[in-house]
């Protein structure tokens, strides 16, 4: 390892180069920044390699294997599918390295220069960036800390054979006959239902009493009756307690309802939440970083630490660990590096969990609104009777929009149904730029799309609905 004395100038330094770190590198660049992106693993992140990117690519490819199963239905004679596994993997690790590749493209197109390797802070101004072949010393002006999080490990079930995470349950070398799954968030629903979907056996623990928190329950409802008509077995106010594994198979044993239980699988999926990555060897406490008791740094509204020059962005603050929230900080950090007056503003942040049907939603919730002080209108209107819906078959679900009785004003909306992750999008400008659902209303929505089932939800919040009846 090569150690140079002297330390090179950069004006910024961004450690991490996921969803937030690459965009942040990127919009300090085009502010006239001179930037280092430093990364020790993967370039895009947790979220393009190992999570986001990766994990909806085989959710797609379980959803044509089950569309294909039931294209009978629509009058398709397509004979029994089969799942050729290698052919799935290589269409995600496609996918994967189309989109790395793409922001290594952005990062050079934008001149910002790209470390592989990892950071240590030296001082509040400076830090080594190191790998096995060089170690070069960098002060800077400003720095945005973007590490991520990882997935939590229990101590009852540690990683390794047959007990698996989030990363490993991405390339495992089969479509299991079973898995059991620890955690029913969305990372567990996600991949616990994309396996039960290529016909593996999925069993999931979840200690809360219902699957999806953070979801209204009438939206994992709809869940739930999807993943038990594909045989997936649900234990809710359950207690993982222990497990034992071979070669080939691990059995858990967990507690519901007083009396424990055993569950053997070839796999156990631990998804129980993830840690920010704020300790190791990035020397934050040499700089006297403040941060909480959970390890997540503290900042203000503009992403700023308690050391002014130094930011922090995405999983290591408070909030959802979400890739849009941390592009969203990324922004206004780099722009307020940059002396602009931007801040976060989190009451229009989306939530979104791809499951069949996908489930979304933005602002408050109902008992949120009510809590606030609101007197709440609500509408409601199902996926059933849209026409679009019904012709696409996906007929489960709801658009549901909160607003407040006396003004009209738009304050929250939830969507269950197809395409909820798309749908939701509309409804977060419209909060953002203070609509009322007047305005979401007179808004002309094509015919036949789901869509117009936002507009009708709407017209039931104003009582005149034109599809339903108003009892």
């Amino acid at each position: 390892m090569v150690v140079g004395d002297a330390s090179l100038d950069i004006d910024t330094l961004v450690i991490g180069a996921g969803p937030g770190g690459y965009a942040a590198a990127i919009r300090a660049a085009q502010l006239g920044q001179s930037v280092l992106c430093v990364d020790k693993q993967y370039l895009g992140g947790v979220c393009l390699n190992v999570g986001c990117i990766p994990s909806k690519a085989l959710i797609s490819a379980a959803h044509q294997f089950e569309q294909v199963s039931h294209a009978s239905a629509f009058g398709i004679e397509a004979g029994e599918p089969k799942v050729n596994w290698g052919k799935v993997q290589e269409f995600k690790n496609g996918v994967v390295s189309k989109m790395t590749s793409g922001v290594g493209m952005l990062l050079k197109g934008n001149k910002v220069q790209f470390f592989s390797g990892e950071v240590m802070f030296i001082n509040e101004n400076e830090a080594r960036v190191f790998n096995d072949q060089e170690a070069p010393r960098y002060r800077f002006k400003n720095c945005i800390i973007a590490t991520g999080s990882r997935p939590i490990e229990l101590k009852a079930f540690p990683f390794g054979g047959r007990i698996i995470s989030s990363t490993e349950a991405l390339s495992l070398p089969e479509v299991p006959k079973s898995m059991v799954v620890i955690g029913g968030g969305y990372i567990g629903m996600e991949l616990g239902q994309m396996y039960s979907k290529f016909g593996t056996k999925v069993t999931v623990i979840e200690g809360m009493d219902s699957i999806l928190p953070g979801f209204d329950t009438d939206m994992s409802r709809i869940v739930v009756k999807k993943l038990k008509e594909k045989g997936v077995e649900i234990f809710t106010g359950a207690k993982a307690k222990s497990a034992e594994q071979t070669d080939t198979e691990v059995k858990v044993t967990f507690e519901v309802g007083g009396e424990d239980k055993t569950v053997t699988a070839d796999y156990l999926l631990v998804t129980v939440g993830r840690r920010p990555n704020t300790d190791g060897e990035l020397g934050l406490d040499l700089i006297n970083l403040k941060m909480t008791d959970r390890g997540l740094i503290e900042v203000d509204d503009q992403c700023r630490t308690n050391i002014p020059h130094i930011y922090a962005i995405g999983d290591i603050i408070a909030g959802p660990a979400l890739a849009h929230k941390a592009t969203y900080e990324a922004k206004v950090a780099a722009e307020a590096i940059a002396g602009m007056p931007s801040k976060v503003d989190y009451k229009c942040i989306p939530l979104v969990v791809f499951t069949d049907p996908e489930c979304s939603s933005v602002g408050y919730s109902e008992s949120e609104a009510k809590e606030k002080g609101h007197k709440v209108k609500v509408g409601r209107f199902p996926f059933g009777i849209n026409g679009r819906a019904v012709s696409l078959g996906a007929t489960d679900g709801f658009v549901k929009l909160i607003s407040d009785s006396d003004t009209g004003l738009l304050l929250g909306a939830q969507i269950a149904g197809a395409e909820a992750s798309n749908m939701i999008a509309e409804l977060g400008l419209a909060i953002e730029m203070g609509a009322t659902v007047e305005d979401v209303a007179l808004t002309i929505h094509a015919h036949p799309t789901l869509g117009e089932i936002v507009m009708e939800a709407a017209d039931v919040a104003l009582g005149h609905p034109i599809h339903t009846i108003v009892k």
